[in-house]
């Protein structure tokens, strides 16, 4: 399940001419979803489900620079990107079982200056915990790609330059300190990106980011993605896959 490869460098096209832009789906937590104001848990039950609909349509899930490599080399029409971010302790115990039982990869967003600690950041909805560092390697070691959701879990568009520094450079280098494994990717907080995070992103040493909807900023450093939850069934997936091809057009070199 580990990523073999590295995804393409700036300068290298998004997407092979006459393409699409590639579906990455968005993942949060995976549990008991009974208390969910913000629609950010899928059942374990729902998961499995989702991951069988992909793969009875010949789709098969992978990292993010997995997925980018593939598609750099003009491949990778049946692969999808599965992100799951914030680092949620469930993805260890409820996540990977069903990924790998599928051989399916995935790219996790961590938040390593909140290892053991919880969703802080929500005001609404139950406390869930956080992986701890040993969870962090654990998954790591089992395959899965870490990329970093910044430090702390703060909207870049509004943080001054010391901040973003230590939300995109210093993410990394902890990340990296922690798994011994260059951290490729990162995950805009709330989706939100601008130029100027692009920029800090990018100059960080960043292959790739991903964002949600970064309209006209679409590119390997802010690379749309599609939000999957509990309600999405077979049907919703198979209309969000399809409205996913009709919108996001093909885009050049960034």
């Amino acid at each position: 399940m580990a990523s073999s490869v590295e995804p393409a460098r700036t300068g290298t096209r998004l997407v092979p001419p006459g393409g699409s832009v590639p579906w990455v789906a968005m993942y949060h937590s995976v549990g008991d979803c009974s208390d969910d104001p913000y629609r950010i848990t899928v059942t374990p039950e729902r998961l499995g489900l989702q991951l069988e609909w992909l793969r009875r349509r010949g789709l098969r899930g992978v990292s993010v620079s997995d997925l980018l490599a593939a598609r750099a080399r003009g491949e990778g029409r049946d692969l999808v990107g599965l992100t799951f971010d914030d680092g949620y302790a469930d993805f260890v115990t409820a996540a990977l079982p069903l990924l790998h039982r599928r051989r399916f990869g995935a790219t996790l967003f961590v938040l390593p200056g909140r290892l053991g600690g919880e969703n802080a950041w929500d005001p609404l909805g139950p406390r869930k915990p956080l992986l701890t560092a040993d969870g962090v390697r654990r998954a790591a070691a089992e395959g899965v790609e870490i990329g970093s959701h910044g430090l702390t879990h703060v909207d870049l568009t509004g943080v001054d330059d010391v901040v973003l520094k230590a939300e995109t450079d210093g993410s990394r280098a902890l990340l990296e300190e922690l798994t011994g494994i260059r951290a490729l990717g990162f995950c805009y907080p709330y989706g939100r990106v601008d130029a100027r995070a692009v920029a800090a992103v990018r100059e960080a040493g960043y292959s790739y980011a991903c964002a949600i909807d970064p309209g006209p900023l679409t590119g390997p450093h802010a690379l749309p993605r599609v939000h999957v939850g509990q309600r999405d069934t077979s049907w919703r997936l198979h209309l969000k896959h399809g409205l996913h091809r009709l919108r996001r057009r093909p885009t050049g070199s960034r």
